[in-house]
């Protein structure tokens, strides 16, 4: 039942993008068409599971044991970063077609806040090794899950008559703020 909230919690009602405020560069980036969102969703879960998993053994094997708490953020900085380069050196040899499908994602989610977010909460949590990777899908396909509807949201308005001083950014803020509250409506879940 545990993992049941854990899930619902980080999905719906604790939505990294939407209540939390991380990762909002690629939200707002990435979100104009369906197919990148997409994209883009795909390639925070597998990387932001692959980190928290890296981050949480140095956290508990390296820096904890060796009273070096205090650099954690820098550390895990260091390792997000090295674990997409070489994840995008590994996927480059061997699998060309996935390299070419995550394109330009894999040097974004070097950036994305929401990774370094995660790898973070699951400390201050306190969660297992098995609750926080329960917790980063959960927070990964959250985070998808707002890309994907404000990227639908997106293509509509795009095809819609708005107001010239609205077109762009101050109309995706709007429907952002509007997406926000409507994911308010699932606060009472848990």
């Amino acid at each position: 039942m545990e993992y049941v909230i854990i899930l619902i919690s980080a999905i719906l009602v604790n939505n990294i993008v939407l209540a939390q405020f991380l990762g909002i560069c690629p939200f707002l980036g990435v979100s104009t068409k369906i197919e990148t969102a997409i994209g883009m969703g795909a390639s925070v879960l597998f990387v932001m599971t692959l980190a928290t998993i890296v981050t949480f053994l140095v956290q508990q094997y390296v820096l904890v044991p060796l009273n070096l708490a205090f650099l954690q953020t820098i550390s895990f900085i260091l390792v997000i970063a090295a674990l997409v380069q070489m994840l995008e050196i590994i996927l480059k040899k061997a699998s060309p077609a996935l390299y070419q499908a995550l394109g330009i994602f894999l040097p974004l989610i070097t950036t994305n806040c929401a990774v370094l977010g995660v790898a973070i909460l699951v400390i201050k949590k306190e969660y297992n090794l098995v609750e926080s990777v329960v917790f980063t899908m959960a927070t990964a396909i959250g985070f998808a899950l707002a890309l994907v509807i404000f990227s639908g949201i997106r293509e509509q308005i795009a095809i819609a008559n708005v107001p010239k001083g609205m077109q762009g950014i101050p109309i995706a803020l709007v429907t952002a703020g509007i997406l926000a509250l409507a994911f308010m409506g699932f606060s009472g879940l848990v």
